[in-house]
């Protein structure tokens, strides 16, 4: 490492992340699992939107850290959005309700897609370019239901507005009173409905880490469908759109997570369930 790298202050599915020459940054240090392209490409798409004032951090630079790709970005001293839900999970039910709309926070991510797909003709790549890629590339599937899969995705509707890709909670910083997105590595021009199909799918199959407490998975189990329901009636009171077309996105988007490193297998399998349900 060299000498301007700090304190490791965080990790994901594709870098660490160290604090940086100081307080005010950060860098993202690839891991053995990501290019130099796939950086490239973060780099250039973080600075794409920042530029045009999109909710993102500030990128710097690229350069390199013991021989791994990195991104030097602005420092967003706050909380994740999942230590938010995490801290909503483990809260018993009457501190819920003397809370009152404790749920407020539920919310956010819809409000951030909503700024974010309001957006559209950026020189991002193609959504359903990717999502072809991601999906031929991916295992589990045999290459005739591929094919299938694809097939269904290129009959739907095209639009060309900004999408996130990947809108987790951990992928969400919240510094005060403002929310923004981190990690735009798979920031796309498409159809908004891929990014919602995204959030239903995470929140409807998603497994919670072996660490987390046994109070915060059987919350969560009785939860998803609540949340969804939140999520989706937000985005439409924002938007002011019908949400029909989400439902035709499920599967391709579910075919694309199948060659994520970021979940686990047991979700795969789960994923590939539903995908089989649907072919």
């Amino acid at each position: 490492m060299t000498q301007m790298v700090g304190e490791k202050v965080g990790e994901g599915g594709c870098s660490e992340v160290f604090q940086w020459g100081g307080n005010q940054q950060i860098v993202k240090v690839a891991k053995g699992n990501t290019s130099v392209d796939a950086v490239k490409r973060e780099f250039s798409n973080n600075m794409l939107v920042w530029e045009n004032g999109l909710p993102a951090a500030r990128p710097y630079e690229l350069l390199e850290v013991d021989g791994r790709p990195s991104i030097v970005m602005e420092r967003i001293h706050g909380e994740s959005l999942m230590e938010h839900f995490f801290r909503y999970l483990i809260q018993p039910p009457s501190e819920k309700s003397q809370n009152g709309d404790s749920s407020e926070f539920l919310k956010i991510t819809a409000r951030l897609l909503n700024e974010t797909h309001r957006f559209g003709n950026l020189p991002l790549p193609s959504q359903r370019e990717m999502m072809i890629y991601s999906i031929r590339s991916a295992g589990y599937l045999t290459a005739s239901e591929k094919e299938r899969v694809i097939l269904h995705l290129e009959q739907l509707p095209i639009k060309k507005q900004v999408c996130h890709g990947d809108p987790n909670p951990g992928n969400i910083m919240i510094r005060g009173n403002k929310a923004l997105f981190i990690d735009w590595m798979n920031a796309s021009i498409g159809n908004p409905e891929a990014d919602l199909a995204e959030y239903v799918i995470m929140i409807r199959y998603a497994i919670l880490p072996p660490h987390a407490p046994s109070s915060a998975v059987s919350n969560f189990d009785s939860l998803r469908a609540h949340i969804i329901q939140i999520f989706c009636d937000e985005y439409r009171r924002l938007s002011g759109n019908s949400l029909d077309e989400v439902e035709n996105w499920i599967m391709p988007v579910a075919a694309r997570k199948l060659c994520a490193d970021a979940i686990s297998e047991e979700e795969k399998m789960l994923l590939l369930a539903e995908i089989r349900s649907r072919l």
